[in-house]
């Protein structure tokens, strides 16, 4: 059996490892690569996350919108690879307003402050 899934209005973010990916995307700017952005995720989390998780997460990421990404030249270096370079959206940066923004409230509840 088989499921298509199909994002009926605007997509949102999923888990917090979506939301940290994004967040490092956003932070990295020019040097938001699949090994930079791990690293980063990695020493904010303080857990290490394999490669596969952090590009299954960018890759739903950008099936949402939320980041684009494009392949670079490759490096000058003998043998440089190219490198995917993801570029946080519209759409993502908003998203991460408003995730703060309900953070925000959330902990403001917590602590008994009127909204």
């Amino acid at each position: 059996m088989f499921y298509s899934v199909e994002y009926m209005g605007r997509p949102t973010l999923g888990d917090k490892l979506e939301l940290i990916a994004l967040s490092s995307v956003a932070n990295l700017q020019t040097q938001a690569y699949g090994s930079e952005i791990r690293r980063h995720v990695n020493s904010l989390r303080g857990y290490d996350y394999s490669v596969g998780a952090i590009y299954t997460t960018l890759s739903r990421l950008e099936k949402k919108g939320f980041v684009v990404s494009e392949m670079t030249e490759p490096l000058p270096v003998r043998g440089g690879r190219s490198r995917r370079l993801f570029r946080i959206t519209g759409l993502g940066e908003e998203s991460l307003r408003e995730a703060q923004a309900l953070a925000q409230r959330v902990w403001n509840i917590g602590l008994g402050v009127p909204s």
